[in-house]
């Protein structure tokens, strides 16, 4: 008890270390309007410009490759993919690097829940790319188990990989940016998840896995708006793509279809529209902000 006392003492006599906030004169947050000179058309595509290089975590599955190529489509310089089995997507990558030979694409096998791995990823990127500029999160796992069934390995396995793991990788990254001077983006992949609860699966850890990401996003928002950096996370609904797909799943899909006022799941590159706007010249004043791209389910 008198330990507890000492330690609540120690607390109340502790100065608290304080968020800087950027300042309109700092070359990191300044507005970057188009040049005048510009006509028509290339104002229109100097809004949508992605400049720099980017990390893209979960490299090797459907929505990071669809987010790889419409980064490289608007300007990316360079893409660092990690993957915990990069080769698994060998062949879209290698697709990848004949349609825009110019580029520089790597791949690296890196275990997000990992700190050693992240930090030597992260120099390996800078220093191949010349820079790193970007990070979008779209390493995760789900997780179809009756939360009084669920064993503590699995629900700290998908916390660790879903929530920990985009911590340690935006972590990382904001680190390199701040060495480097230089502004920069953090992208997270939230879900609808975090807006309300699955029907008919039991995803109790997936979704607090989620919802906690959306709060993760305001705080890096907050403590990282001095050095330039934005963090925003995306919110996709039931996406189209091979984890969701199979005879075992064909139930639950027309659950799902039947809740959209669309109709139907979304199809992959249907993300890549907001992503491209959070990260491109258009998404420099979008911070700390979560953009549900789901059909329109959460209207119900």
């Amino acid at each position: 008890m008198a330990g507890d006392e000492e330690d609540r003492a120690s607390l109340v006599n502790r100065q608290l270390p304080e968020m800087t906030l950027s300042t309109k004169d700092s070359p990191l947050t300044k507005a970057r309007p188009p040049p005048d000179s510009l006509k028509s058309a290339e104002r229109a595509q100097f809004r949508f410009e992605v400049h720099g290089n980017a990390i893209i975590t979960g490299g090797a599955g459907t929505l990071a490759l669809e987010a790889a190529e419409a980064l490289l489509e608007h300007g990316a310089s360079g893409l660092a993919l990690w993957d915990v089995s990069p080769d698994a997507a060998f062949e879209t990558i290698k697709k990848l690097h004949a349609r825009f030979p110019d580029r520089r694409i790597m791949t690296e096998a890196v275990d997000v829940r990992d700190e050693a791995q992240i930090a030597s990823a992260v120099e390996s990127a800078a220093k191949v790319l010349g820079s790193v500029d970007m990070l979008c999160c779209f390493a995760g796992v789900v997780g179809c188990t009756h939360a009084i069934e669920m064993k503590a390995d699995e629900w700290r396995r998908i916390h660790d990989i879903n929530l920990t793991g985009s911590f340690l990788c935006a972590q990382a990254v904001a680190r390199q940016m701040r060495a480097q001077g230089t502004p920069g983006s953090i992208t997270f992949t939230a879900s609808i998840s975090a807006h309300h609860t699955n029907w008919p699966q039991p995803q109790a850890a997936y979704n607090s896995s989620k919802t906690a990401l959306l709060s993760l996003t305001k705080s890096l928002a907050a403590e990282l708006s001095s050095y330039g950096i934005r963090v925003n996370s995306l919110s996709p609904g039931y996406m189209d793509t091979i984890l969701n797909d199979g005879p075992g799943l064909e139930r639950a899909r027309n659950s799902w279809n039947s809740r959209n006022p669309m109709g139907r799941m979304g199809h992959p590159w249907e993300l890549t529209g907001p992503l491209i706007t959070l990260v491109s010249n258009a998404g420099r004043y979008i911070n700390g902000t979560d953009i549900i791209v789901d059909g329109g389910a959460m209207a119900f």
